[in-house]
């Protein structure tokens, strides 16, 4: 589909998409919100600034220039795999380390985006796939402890609890099997919404915050302080940059091949400096990195409509949505059992992501078993037990204090000690280095 569209169509289909990613965008800060301990009001906030960013950073991957952006119809939304090292970082360093982190791993991944051919080598499927694999699994608990409560709480653990988490994963499910293209692109969000309405004929749905909040605020940069840079916190996030430009890349060869375009070695260039830009601009925002939501290409392909006009109205949508508290407001009444239920789901395919890119290595190898067993292994152990490595001298001690920066580099270093440097990489990325900067 081709032709011009109008207004409304134009609308239509822009809402379709955002649509299709809201339900991973809202869920990002009322799962990393509350667990930095954020009350509300913050966490309101924090939606709002989420859905104005992710508005910004698609502009400027749609829209893109001569330098950042590539130009195709892709929607941005926030990193998933950056919610376990967000909370490890926010709950040991401060907030403010969250932002000074995004925005200097972003500036690191414009920088490698230049170098993308030669990054590869290091970061095969058998390191990607075990980094994303420990990002999902360590946070479970997280969405466990939404479904149990909190301990000193009455219903701690209680049947009501346990209903409304198991009815989340049954719509889940069941929109799944019984549904195809939209409807199952959209299936975490139809989950959080029917849960909560569910939830409501119980009585434990309190609307008293969508009633009190604003129809209009503006949006600041660093609301929340200046940003602070801590190696560590730099470290996990640049692990997280770099895992999705691999995840990003592959999109966009997914996408050119919907909408019919030949991408260029400059193309994937300004796309992943883009996605750097982003992790800079949600930094400044205090929000979220930002990259590539997969979900979107599927749309396109299933309603055929190619046109980078209608993801720019995605975009408009999003920013408007961002500057109206009371939508936020309205995402805060989901109960904790309901999104712990969706978080079940959303963290589980983290970790089959992880699995599926696992499932390129050659598993006959034990170097490649002891990779994954040692990585998984130390980068949940320290999830689990940090005070392990309470002793460690203060000049190393930063490789050790989360889970993330753990197990991501001793993948790293056991695949270069195990494997070496592969010349061959099964997802063939090529970019050329001359500067297209001039």
């Amino acid at each position: 589909m081709n032709k011009q569209l109008g207004i409304w169509k134009l609308g239509t289909f822009g809402m379709q998409h955002v649509l299709a990613m809201y339900g991973g965008a809202v869920v990002v800060p009322l799962i990393v919100g509350p667990a930095i301990g954020l009350n509300e009001a913050e966490v309101a906030y924090l939606i709002s600034i989420d859905l104005f960013t992710c508005g910004l950073a698609t502009f400027l991957q749609v829209l893109g220039n001569k330098f950042f952006g590539i130009q195709m119809p892709i929607i941005m939304g926030v990193a998933f795999q950056a919610v376990g090292p967000m909370i490890a970082i926010g709950t040991m360093q401060g907030v403010p380390a969250i932002f000074g982190a995004i925005i200097a791993a972003g500036a690191i991944v414009i920088f490698l985006a230049q170098f993308m051919d030669r990054i590869i080598p290091f970061f095969p499927p058998v390191v990607t796939g075990t980094v994303v694999v420990i990002i999902g699994t360590s946070l479970i608990g997280a969405a466990m402890g939404n479904i149990t409560g909190q301990p000193d709480s009455p219903d701690y653990g209680s049947l009501t609890n346990l209903l409304l988490a198991g009815l989340t994963l049954v719509i889940i499910v069941l929109l799944n099997r019984f549904f195809q293209g939209f409807m199952r692109a959209i299936s975490i969000l139809a989950s959080l919404v029917i849960g909560t309405v569910i939830a409501a004929f119980m009585g434990l749905v309190d609307f008293s915050s969508v009633g009190e909040a604003s129809w209009f605020h503006m949006i600041t940069p660093f609301r929340f302080g200046p940003p602070e840079f801590h190696l560590s916190a730099i470290l996990s996030m640049t692990l997280v940059g770099i895992v999705s430009m691999m995840e990003a890349t592959g999109v966009y060869f997914a996408l050119a091949e919907v909408i019919d375009k030949k991408l260029t070695g400059n193309d994937i260039k300004k796309g992943l400096r883009a996605e750097g830009l982003a992790q800079i601009i949600g930094g400044i925002f205090q929000a979220f990195p930002y990259t590539t939501f997969s979900q979107n290409v599927g749309l396109i392909a299933l309603t055929g409509v190619k046109q980078r006009r209608v993801v720019v109205a995605s975009g408009f949508i999003l920013v408007t949505l961002g500057l109206l508290p009371k939508v936020a407001a309205l995402t805060l009444i989901i109960p904790d059992p309901v999104l712990g239920g969706a978080m079940i789901a959303m963290f589980g395919m983290v970790m089959a992501s992880g699995i599926r890119q696992l499932s390129a290595v050659d598993f006959r190898r034990t170097e490649n078993q002891l990779v994954v067993a040692l990585s998984v292994g130390l980068g949940l152990g320290v999830s689990i037990a940090p005070e392990v490595f309470a002793n460690v001298p203060q000049s190393i001690r930063i490789l050790f204090e989360n889970g993330i920066v753990t197990g991501g580099f001793t993948a790293v270093a056991l695949n270069l000690i195990l494997n070496g440097v592969s010349k061959e990489d099964s997802r063939n990325i090529k970019v050329d280095h001359r500067s297209d900067i001039a």
